[in-house]
């Protein structure tokens, strides 16, 4: 049990495991696919364009994005893309959600370290039967105390997450990749962030970096790192 009054929030995607690794090479896939009718650049624009569009109605994550996939290659092709070609994209769709679950590197061994002393929640947004999916995969789960899944992560999402668990926001520290989702709705509620950032950022959760948060934001570059982090933070 933690004997630490302190909770340590975790992001999931691109934090634990690999996540975009698998949507760029999709995307590279997406990509060869059209490449006789449009340029990369198109491609990638037009994609992501629906990919906002739909947002509020598809929600974050694989299903999402295959819809919007297929929209948009009607779009480019001006409807000339055939049934075959649209059932490469659900297979692409259905390669992704079956793909195995790689975790980072460290993630391992310092989450039963830092479950030993703090409270870990997990806090990850996307398509509920997915993310369950992959934390089942992951063999993480027995290290946080709580899990939530959610459709966004915004000050909105964090501020239920407090008052459920009856968490403090000046004792509440999150870990993530994402300064839009991860850090900035936790230093807005005055809580702590730290900062992971991936090789590869979706353009969705680009955000400039916050300041004016002098000790209650990190920047890391290896979660190998948290542990010290933890105890600055900590005052141990």
């Amino acid at each position: 049990m933690a004997a630490s009054d302190r909770t340590i929030g975790f992001d999931a995607d691109d934090t634990l495991w690999d996540n975009e690794g698998i949507f760029e090479r999709t995307h590279e896939q997406y990509r060869a696919l059209l490449a006789r009718y449009h340029d990369a650049e198109t491609v990638d624009r037009t994609l992501f364009a629906t990919e906002m569009r739909n947002l509020e109605l598809f929600g974050y994550g694989v299903k999402g994005f295959t819809l919007s996939a297929i929209e948009t290659a009607i779009e480019l092709t001006g409807g000339q893309i055939s049934a075959g070609e649209i059932r490469q994209l659900i297979e692409l769709g259905r390669d992704m959600l079956a793909h195995p679950v790689v975790l980072l590197e460290g993630v391992t061994e310092i989450l039963p370290a830092l479950a030993a002393q703090h409270r870990l929640v997990l806090i990850t947004k996307g398509d509920l039967r997915d993310q369950e999916r992959k934390l089942r995969k992951s063999g993480l789960a027995v290290h946080f105390q709580h899990i939530e899944i959610v459709s966004e992560k915004d000050a909105g999402a964090y501020q239920r997450l407090f008052s459920r668990q009856s968490i403090s926001p000046e004792r509440f520290l999150m870990v993530g990749n994402s300064l839009k989702s991860d850090i900035v709705p936790v230093l807005e509620l005055g809580g702590a962030g730290v900062h992971i950032p991936y090789h590869i950022t979706w353009a969705a959760e680009h955000a400039a970096p916050p300041v004016g948060h002098d000790g209650r934001l990190f920047t890391l570059q290896s979660v190998r790192e948290l542990p010290a982090v933890v105890a600055q933070w900590a005052g141990v």
